[in-house]
């Protein structure tokens, strides 16, 4: 018997009785709970809560949010619903480096990443060919001091007309303005090395190299005017050593990057991760 599958996240004031709430009015849409994460946040008393669940065909996404109306008003919830078999759409930014942007393609190729990725975006022609062989329209916007503004708009109106739902910067190496930050926000979704602030500039993993450091990085995080220093979703280390060159240091880079950037994308795309202020609530399987 074929089933509906949502995710509800939601947050809220914590006090005794959400969770007891939210899963009776569940339990009498017909839904069945399949996974179920929660996190209370004792410093700012906020509640956070993730339930992924099945219903029966015939209860749809108006049903369950009908059904679950007088729980989310009690409590004065922030919520959302999201139907899983609904393919999120996605843009993709890049500029010459393309390792992310082609692992992301991979992963989503193969069926671990659960999205389309209706535009690829650069300021350089270098991806259109990988664009063209995957059938993805590409667009070329060169971006300049004095264009900068205009450039932008054109992604938000991109992002409009596509629906699109999330935009990776998978190594674009422009800084988006403020304006657009706060346009987007929690809606896009950076990669950098975690080398930042101490390696600032070209060639960081060449600096890092020079400096004799031992481990090397990278970190996901959602963008914000702070440059670099968004809410962050996910980071990984590597050991490094005195015997590999500054290519190596290159190399295991750009896998890290890849892998990183690729987690926190899907981690965002299965509604796994929930804004804390400043910070995340990241409920991992």
């Amino acid at each position: 018997m074929s089933e509906n599958q949502f995710v509800l996240t939601l947050t809220c004031e914590d006090r005794p009785g959400i969770v007891a709430a939210v899963s009776t009015e569940l339990a009498a849409a017909g839904a069945n709970i399949a996974e179920s994460n929660q996190f209370w946040d004792r410093q700012t008393n906020r509640f956070f809560l993730r339930i992924a669940f099945t219903t029966p065909q015939g209860v749809d996404q108006t049903d369950v949010e009908r059904a679950l109306k007088p729980a989310i008003d009690r409590f004065s919830m922030k919520a959302s619903i999201g139907d899983l078999a609904r393919r999120p759409k996605i843009i993709i930014m890049v500029s010459k480096f393309d390792h992310a942007m082609l692992h992301l393609l991979y992963q989503i190729r193969v069926g671990w990443l659960n999205a389309e990725v209706v535009a690829i975006v650069s300021n350089h022609e270098d991806s259109r060919r990988t664009a063209e062989l995957e059938g993805i329209p590409y667009h070329h916007w060169k971006v300049t001091k004095d264009n900068k503004a205009e450039q932008e708009a054109k992604l938000l109106a991109l992002v409009k007309d596509t629906g699109a739902e999330l935009v990776v910067l998978a190594r674009y190496m422009q800084v988006l303005s403020d304006h657009l930050s706060n346009r987007l926000f929690g809606m896009v979704i950076n990669i950098h090395h975690s080398f930042l602030p101490s390696f600032k500039g070209a060639k960081p993993y060449h600096q890092a190299f020079e400096r004799g450091v031992k481990l090397i990085g990278a970190t996901a995080h959602y963008v914000t005017p702070d440059l670099d220093e968004g809410p962050i979703i996910e980071q990984e280390t590597e050991r490094v050593s005195h015997a590999m060159t500054a290519e190596d240091f290159v190399a295991a880079g750009r896998d890290i990057e890849s892998r990183v950037l690729a987690r926190a994308v899907k981690l965002h795309l299965e509604r796994r991760v929930m804004l804390n202020g400043h910070k995340t609530v990241v409920f991992e399987k």
